[in-house]
């Protein structure tokens, strides 16, 4: 990857040099960039599951962060059953009577596995405190336990990484917007979306309480600016191939080997129902 320009330090007396603005990323660069970190990906994957490591990435952010399309970058070239996204919908009657952490524990990841979570436990301290569904004493007693389970969970061997995807309210209505009028997308548009959009600096404030109770040293927030998503993707993707050691692992070069003959073999003469060829 193309390395960035230094802004070099000002002598005494000297106004500071303004950084440079970073140019657009053209479609070509972007796809050649992602390549490569793909590449590193796979080269991860097989260490991860040679070594038997666990990998357990947090995602969180506002609505149209960029958190879904971020992880697809991360897992469209490795092997789902080593990369698992875990995306939990809203917990039923048993659930909510379980203890808070109970229902996420069965998720995270076994020996060779890197689970990701598209939001997470952290629910409780956005949306949950947020839209008014939990009570303050309840998030309160969440933010003072969050540290020691995550303590418990690297204690026990799991690599926690937590990303923060931030977006501008500016950009963030422009993508709402865009959901509104795209049949791929309107999906994306809950009325809890709505709802959230409208209550910016309610999650600014539960955001901010929730970064002072739970970046700890053991499982630190990474925060990745996201209004400009293509560089989102591949700066949060050269981050988490930094915090995972791993090597690339020596492989035999694949060669296919002949196919058999057919021995007498012919296709049958059978009526197939052939998709309809409409393209």
């Amino acid at each position: 990857m193309a390395k960035e320009k230094r802004v070099p330090k000002p002598t005494k007396g000297e106004k500071p040099v303004a950084a440079e603005p970073k140019k657009e990323l053209s479609g070509k660069e972007y796809a050649k960039e992602m390549k490569k970190l793909h590449v590193e990906l796979v080269k991860l994957q097989r260490w991860v599951v040679e070594k038997g490591l666990k990998v357990c990435i947090v995602f969180e952010g506002r609505d149209g962060a960029g958190k879904g399309g971020t992880i697809k970058a991360i897992t469209e070239r490795v092997s789902p059953r080593h990369f698992r996204v875990v995306a939990l919908s809203a917990p039923n009657d048993r659930e909510k009577s379980q203890m808070y952490f109970q229902r996420y524990m069965p998720y995270l990841p076994a020996a060779g596995e890197v689970v990701i979570f598209d939001r997470s436990w952290y629910n409780r301290a956005g949306v949950e405190r947020v839209m008014g569904f939990t009570p303050e004493d309840k998030i309160k007693d969440f933010l003072k336990l969050v540290p020691a389970v995550e303590k418990a969970i690297v204690d026990s061997g799991i690599i926690l990484i937590k990303y923060w995807l931030e977006v501008s309210p500016d950009e963030q209505t422009r993508r709402l917007k865009a959901r509104i009028d795209d049949g791929r997308k309107t999906w994306k548009l809950s009325p809890m979306d709505l709802k959230s959009f409208n209550r910016w600096y309610d999650y600014s404030r539960a955001r901010d309480e929730m970064f002072a109770a739970t970046d700890t040293a053991w499982a630190p927030w990474f925060v990745a600016r996201s209004d400009d998503k293509q560089k989102a993707r591949l700066n949060i993707i050269a981050d988490l191939l930094g915090r995972v050691p791993y090597e690339d692992l020596p492989a035999e070069r694949v060669k296919l080997p002949k196919r058999q003959k057919p021995g007498g073999y012919r296709e049958p003469n059978y009526p197939y129902k052939f998709v309809a060829e409409k393209y």
